[in-house]
């Protein structure tokens, strides 16, 4: 063992193949961050990496939460091992990933992220020989970095991360934090701050935005002046980003338990406008503000007291209001009510879909708790009944409720539905409402004809 570890200080694995460390190691007497706080998952994998001679540490959100006293959701390490030498030495591992292969190691219902050391790209331009892999860094013409598959040491794989507080490394063996980058000052001074030019980092990737304003809500935190001014001027960038990743990192955004406060900072920031087709007309429209805020302050007490949160309805709600504008003004062109409702549903799904890819699964549950509501306000007959059969009953009636509370249903309509859906059969016949609508003409039956011959048959 003592060899092991003789051979990797030396042969700069200890410190990601330099052979020395920029990094400032702050020691556990200082940081206070025991190696049992660290998953038994997340340690196995560390401890089996080390073993076989690869640097191994915990990485990123794990490390930040564990020294601001919070429990991380997840663990993620990162190691010189290439992603083939991890596969190799974990049973229950499978290699993911196209733009940059990680290695998802699994114990038990636990999952830990691995990744190899990346370089950043600017290393990837220059061909710098500490950097080995497949592919060289590829950027479009406004810098998005398009490819960089670049393996590199640890000192650049914190380099290549996007802010201070997310570039800390935690060596379970040591009990050690090794920051770059001034992260843990940060974290006491509850700042956010990028690493390098702020300017250059949001062009190589404008998500970088989005991620820097969650984390401010989440944490707390106030974002560095120089890290902030960029932000407005470069909002437009975030166009340029695929659908499908600016839909996961919405996500992310809206299932931080801090989604009201996110909202009102990227409004602040000016990231709000086009992340969601007109959702800035919506926050600025009083009725469309207070039935978005409620259906996000909704979401966050969910997810805050561990609670199941369905992204379908909250995306129905953060469209509800495109889809009953779009739904008015089709009514107005003569077309009957529900038709006009399906072509409003189909109009704002399409016009979402340039910006966000919302996946075809949430697309039809959302489309059903619309569809369900013109159904909510027909209370006689067999309708209820029928209603409180279908599957996403509960998410079209807590839909429902929500616009009862913002206003823009009568209050009495939830109620109705509240007591009748726990009432019995009795109650439930009597609060069934007069049908208003006109009534159903009755079809004759008409008597089926006899045969010519049998009018003239005698009877029997």
């Amino acid at each position: 063992m003592i060899k092991k570890l003789i051979g990797r200080v030396f042969s700069g694995k200890m410190f990601g193949g330099r052979g020395k460390s920029a990094a400032q190691v702050i020691p556990f007497k200082e940081h206070g961050v025991a190696r049992e706080q660290i998953s038994p998952c997340a340690l196995s994998v560390t401890d089996t990496l080390q073993a076989k001679g690869f640097a191994a540490f915990v990485v990123g959100g794990a490390v930040r939460d564990l020294l601001l006293k919070r429990e991380p959701k997840d663990f993620d390490v990162a190691t010189s091992a290439t992603p083939e030498e991890v596969r190799g030495l974990f049973r229950r591992s499978r290699i993911i990933g196209r733009r940059f292969q990680i290695v998802h190691v699994m114990c038990g219902r636990e999952t830990v992220e691995v990744s190899t050391f990346r370089a950043g790209h600017e290393v990837s331009d220059k061909g710098d020989d500490s950097a080995s892999g497949n592919e060289r860094g590829k950027t479009d013409e406004q810098g998005r970095i398009l490819r960089d598959n670049v393996f590199g040491n640890q000192q650049q794989d914190a380099t290549r991360r996007d802010l201070s507080i997310n570039a800390l490394f935690y060596d379970p063996s040591t009990q050690q934090v090794f920051d770059y980058h001034g992260g843990v000052a940060d974290l006491k001074k509850k700042r956010l701050r990028m690493i390098g030019d702020p300017v250059q980092r949001y062009r190589e990737d404008p998500v970088r935005m989005l991620r820097a304003v969650r984390f401010a809500a989440a944490l707390d935190f106030e974002i560095d002046p120089a890290t902030r001014k960029p932000i407005r001027e470069l909002a437009d960038l975030l166009q340029n980003v695929p659908p499908a990743r600016l839909f996961d990192e919405m996500l992310k955004l809206l299932l931080s338990g801090h989604a009201v406060e996110t909202v009102k900072r990227l409004r602040k920031d000016g990231l709000h406008h086009g992340l969601l087709p007109l959702l800035d007309v919506i926050l600025e429209q009083p009725l469309g503000e207070r039935f978005v805020m409620l259906a996000l302050k909704n979401t966050d007490s969910r997810i805050r007291g561990e609670k199941g949160v369905s992204p379908a309805f909250l995306f129905a709600t953060l469209l509800w209001h495109e889809v009953l504008a779009a739904w008015k003004s089709i009514e107005k062109g003569g077309i009957p009510a529900i038709p006009a409702l399906y072509k409003a549903m189909d109009q704002v799904m399409l016009a979402q879909a340039e910006m966000l890819a919302i996946p075809r699964r949430f697309g039809g549950d959302m489309k059903e708790i619309w569809a369900m509501q013109p159904r909510f306000e027909q209370r006689s007959g067999r309708r209820p009944y029928r209603l409180l059969e279908l599957p996403r009953f509960r998410a079209g009636y807590d839909f429902l409720l929500l616009r009862c509370e913002s206003g823009e249903l009568d209050a009495e309509i939830g109620e109705w539905w509240t007591q009748f859906q726990d009432a019995n059969e009795t109650t439930r016949e009597q609060m069934l409402k007069a049908d208003s609508g006109p009534a159903k003409k009755r079809r004759r039956r008409r008597k089926p004809k006899l045969p010519a011959d049998a009018a003239d048959a005698p009877e029997v």
